[in-house]
Order: C-alpha cells, then structure tokens, then sequence
C-alpha cells in the first residue's frame, strides 16, 4: 500500500497593500486570486481591515494547529529577540506608513518586538467536534480573558487602528465604544458613563469621526449619545458582551480622577494602561517604553513626568526605565 503523507496546513497569514495605479487608490490582496479592487483615500482603512477579517474568519483553527508564521519566515519582521516563546496570538501590523496591513499568526514574543502592531483579542467560538443533539439550544457565550487583560488588549489594537495624532480623551471613549458595541457595531453611551469619563465627549467624538473610526446618530447631550462603529476589525474577534462590558466598567473604575488622582485624559489613560498590564499577584508591571507611549498616544518627553506624577498621587509605588531595553519597569502601590 502506497504511503500518503498529510499536506501542512497554510500558514494563517494575509497581507493587503495599498497601490496607487493609473491615479487611483487599489487595494491587492498575496491571498486572493481576484483583481486590484479600487477604494477612496476616505474608506482604505475600514475595506483593508474588514477583508482581512474576513481572512481570519474563514480560516478559524483550534490553539494547537497554529504557528509562529513569523518564525517560519525567519523573523524578518521585527527586531531581535531571544526566541519564540508564548501563545499564539492574531497580530496586526502596518508597514510603509499604512500602505501594507498584515494580518498572521504569531508567538507572544514575536508580537512583543513587532513595531507598529497590536494583538487582535481572540475569537469566542463555541464549538464541538462530538456529535450533538438536533434539539436548538440557547447559544452559551464564553467566558473570555479577564478584564484587564480584555482592556489591554483592545488599547493595543487600537494603538495600530487609530492614527497616531489622535488624543487621550479621544483614546478613552474609543475604548468604551470598542468595549460596548452591539454585534451590529452600534453602541450607546449613557450620559452616566461620558460623565464617569471626564473628558470633552463632544470634542472626543469629534476626533474618532475625522478618523473614520465612527459616525454619530447624535451629538452628546444630557441623554448620552449613541453612534455607529466603522472599524470592521473589531467584529473579527468579538468576545462575549457580558465580558466586554465588565471590561468598559473595570477601566471606568481604574481610570477614574479620584484613583488616578488627576483629571487630565493623558494622566488617566496612561493610568489604565499601566494596571492593564500589571501582574495582579505581585503588583509588578514590565513593558517596552514604545509600546505605552503607542497605547496612550503620548510623546515620549512626556512619559517620565506622567510617571513620577502616578508615583506622587499614590498609583505607583516606584518605576523605572531600563538603560539598555528601553523597558519600563514598575510596582502598583498596595
């Protein structure tokens, strides 16, 4: 009897680039047999990531059966590091100022030492391969990751999703808006929680309708607001709602002035990220300093300042910044 050998499964790896030809914009996609397909300077974003989601979403596997494809390409796309190491994780990533989207399967240290790119939260999928009955059941919604791993999650997506001139207080209702959306991408902001996020609501939508990022029903008033999401990305890995909305509450509370012991946006986003990232059994955080200054949209004059001024408000106990890795190291206050 002839030995058959099992083809490897293709690598979970897309790419989109962004070409200009015959004076139009033309998005290509390495995966696709179809033609170029035109689109404005206006929609390039939301059509490039909403065909890579459709990517993701048609090519779904279990943990076991994905891989480093960062790895297997040598790991051409990024800086050194010591070796592939952690989860596999669905990792955006930009090149060429926004003219290359990539979309692949990669190691936890790989996404770690990718500049310009942000882990995509993972996908809830309820699934069995044991035969079940035909009698319909109530979907169960699965519990995902806790919430701030949920929260840091969604900053660093939209570190790479939001152009970088966006502004704190802008970054903090885009993370509430991404936490509580619907699954037709439409959320509504009671007036209690603009208010809980001190910040400029009027001027913050402003900003995130400029970006494309989303459109409003209505201007924020002493009802709220409610818009549509525009960021197509954001349904490739949708977690279960009861979990993303104890996500939004949680960074309410963390973020808050009277925790923070500022007001001001920046002070309080930078605050949020910090927890997000922080080991909850020993307090202690580590992160590289670019990957914070990305999150929270800060210059990096800035970063030392806002730290000492988290140490004096009693958020940190101490923090430091490491010489030769540019890695910030700190302790939550108990």
């Amino acid at each position: 009897m002839p030995l058959r050998t099992v083809r490897p499964a293709a690598p979970r790896a897309w790419t989109v680039e962004l070409r200009s030809q015959s004076g139009r914009l033309v998005m290509t996609c390495q995966q696709c047999p179809l033609a170029s397909r035109p689109v404005t300077a206006a929609s390039a974003r939301s059509a490039v990531l909403a065909h890579l989601a459709r990517h993701a979403r048609g090519d779904l596997r279990a943990p076991h059966l994905r891989t480093c494809h960062c790895r297997e390409r040598g790991c051409r796309w990024h800086r050194r590091h010591r070796g592939c190491d952690g989860p596999i994780r669905l990792l955006l990533a930009c090149e060429r100022g926004g003219r290359v989207w990539r979309l692949v399967d990669a190691c936890g240290a790989c996404a770690a030492a990718t500049d310009q790119a942000a882990v995509v939260p993972d996908t809830a999928i309820v699934g069995s391969l044991h035969p079940v009955s035909t009698r319909l059941r109530r979907p169960r919604l699965m519990r995902g990751p806790d919430e701030r791993v949920r929260v840091g999650e969604i900053l660093s997506y939209l570190a790479v999703a939001l152009p970088s001139e966006v502004s704190a207080e802008a970054r903090l209702l885009a993370l509430q808006c991404a936490l509580r959306m619907n699954a037709q991408m439409r959320v509504a902001l009671p007036a209690g929680v603009l208010h809980s996020l001190c910040v400029g609501a009027a001027q913050a939508c402003r900003e995130l309708e400029q970006a494309r990022w989303l459109r409003l029903d209505d201007q924020p008033g002493t009802a709220g607001t409610a818009a549509q999401l525009l960021d197509a990305a954001l349904l490739a890995q949708p977690p279960a709602r009861p979990d993303r909305r104890r996500a939004a509450d949680w960074a309410l509370r963390v973020g808050c002035p009277a925790r923070i012991g500022a007001a001001e946006p920046q002070m309080q986003l930078l605050g949020t990220a910090l927890v997000a990232h922080t080991d909850p059994s020993s307090g202690d955080g580590l992160r590289e300093s670019d990957r914070v200054l990305r999150d929270c949209g800060m210059p990096e004059h800035e970063l030392a300042s806002a730290l000492d001024s988290l140490t004096d408000s009693g958020v940190l106990e101490r923090w430091q910044i490491c010489t030769y890795s540019d890695d910030i190291h700190w302790t939550l206050a108990r």
